[in-house]
């Protein structure tokens, strides 16, 4: 933060300097100042007679000063909203974020040993960055929320849960578990640590865990305002387990009941990614297009924008909405995304711009401590050294071992030609005896082209199908693949057994 320059400007200078006019002399002078005073006198004598005149100078017109009143009461109401909006873990507007954050940290310097403004102060941080992208919040928001443990340690949940969401967001899901169930443990319930949780089992591939948070969040019974944001977990949930439906519904109903621009757009952006991947692109850009309107800085509703666009064939108009997200956030997982379409567009040069901006946004959150070795395992297999793809994957899996983890894993292995190995990850993305109960086209498709390789024909082509089925549109590098692959294979023999 830098400081202000108060400075007082020195004196003005003239190029030019006015001629000094003649002195009179003291006769005159003498003759002027009696006149004066006698000027003076009568003049004096003259106000006496008049009422004094009010004094207007400084004091404002009712009408400016029941505006500017009315300015007042408006911004401590969305400042409200909004510290009510990050301690719940809720999405919070772009200027009221921006509004609440610039008053706590003038509280914080009036008041040092203030913990709750200290906690909400991080909490805003965190939910910032994840708007903005701007990594300098990550360090921000743990200096703020540590401090805010060290002025009030004893039963600062806000504290504890603003670390959860904190370590969330950096992708450290131990971390994330441990805030979360310590501030759970102090407030059990309190609802809005839950969500957190929940994400951090997933993280960490625990999803028994996870189902068990869910049905102890809804037993609560939160109030209403809560509602849409307990329906949405639910729906990730769902998603998780492969119930597609029921998590559509859930996301529906979230959209429907929330009040929050913001928020509303949120659901809309998360309900817009659930359509994608089922292959529904007019429904995923409806959803998209939407959330953007409600709220324009929502960068995740316009990267999905980018997306269905491009299944949609409409390049031009996918690259504008890829290149505005990245405007509003500047997303490692987006650039990647962004530079898949340039490839599969046959435009080279574009596409590695993109992959040298990825690693440079790389470098920049991982000096913030965010875990970015998922999204580089995944770039590294595809487009660079698959060896140092295979290496951080597996540490990856051995730290937080989640289905995503798995299927990065799965696909690194098979590239590095490891293609036994590499079938057990892909088993574990995909097969719901084992966690992977997601309906992916992308981890269908790995497992297909590994069985391939392994000459597992029929598997391969069953899950081939499989992931054209879900989504004919879920990668502008990989469907095609995908087709190609299929028609070397053929159809199935007659004779051939049916997978159990």
């Amino acid at each position: 933060m830098c400081a202000l320059d108060n400075r007082p400007s020195g004196p003005t200078t003239s190029l030019f300097t006015d001629p000094q006019p003649p002195r009179p002399g003291r006769r005159v002078l003498r003759r002027l100042l009696v006149v004066a005073l006698a000027g003076s006198a009568a003049a004096g004598a003259a106000l006496m007679l008049w009422p004094p005149a009010p004094d207007h100078r400084g004091a404002p017109s009712p009408a400016a000063g029941a505006q500017a009143r009315a300015r007042a009461k408006a911004q401590a109401a969305a400042q409200a909203a909004a510290q009510t909006a990050v301690l719940d873990g809720l999405p919070a507007a772009g200027p009221d974020l921006a509004s609440l954050i610039g008053a706590r940290e003038s509280l914080v310097r009036a008041r040092p040993k203030d913990g709750r403004a200290w906690a909400v102060l991080g909490t805003a941080y965190v939910e910032r960055a994840r708007r903005t992208a701007d990594t300098a919040d990550y360090p921000r928001a743990e200096h703020a929320l540590q401090t805010s443990l060290q002025v009030a340690a004893q039963g600062n949940t806000d504290a504890l849960a603003g670390l959860a969401a904190l370590a969330n967001a950096r992708r450290d899901f131990p971390a994330a578990r441990r805030f979360g169930e310590e501030a759970l443990k102090a407030a059990p319930k309190r609802w809005s640590t839950y969500p957190a949780l929940i994400d951090a089992y997933d993280g960490l591939g625990d999803y028994k865990a996870a189902r068990s948070a869910l049905d102890k969040l809804t037993a609560l019974k939160p109030g209403a305002a809560a509602k849409p944001a307990v329906m949405a977990r639910a729906a990730a949930v769902y998603r998780d387990r492969g119930w597609r439906e029921d998590a559509a519904a859930q996301i529906t109903d979230a959209a429907a009941a929330a009040q929050a621009p913001a928020e509303q757009a949120a659901y809309l952006t998360q309900a817009g990614d659930l359509a994608f991947e089922r292959g529904d692109r007019d429904d995923a850009l409806r959803h998209f297009t939407a959330a953007v309107r409600l709220d324009p800085g929502q960068a995740a509703a316009r990267a999905g924008q980018g997306r269905a666009l491009a299944a949609l064939g409409r390049t031009q108009e996918a690259l504008t909405a890829y290149q505005g997200a990245l405007a509003h956030r500047q997303a490692p997982d987006v650039t990647l995304e962004l530079a898949e379409l340039y490839e599969s567009l046959g435009m080279g040069q574009q596409a590695e711009a993109r992959y040298a901006l990825l690693q440079t946004q790389v470098r920049h959150e991982t000096d913030a401590g965010v875990d970015d070795e998922l999204l580089l395992g995944r770039y590294e297999a595809d487009h660079g050294d698959v060896e140092e793809a295979v290496q951080r994957l597996s540490a990856e899996w051995e730290r937080q071992p989640g289905i995503e983890v798995a299927d990065a894993l799965g696909w690194a292995l098979h590239r590095a030609g490891d293609d036994k190995e590499a079938l057990v990850y892909a088993s574990i993305a995909t097969d719901s005896t084992r966690g992977g109960g997601v309906r992916s086209a992308s981890y269908a498709f790995h497992r297909g082209m590994i069985e391939r390789d392994l000459e597992l024909d029929a598997s391969s082509r069953r899950h081939l199908q499989d992931a054209l089925r879900i989504n004919p549109y879920f990668s502008p590098l990989q469907a095609p693949v995908a087709r190609a692959t299929l028609a070397t294979l053929g159809d199935q023999p007659p004779n051939e057994d049916l997978p159990r």
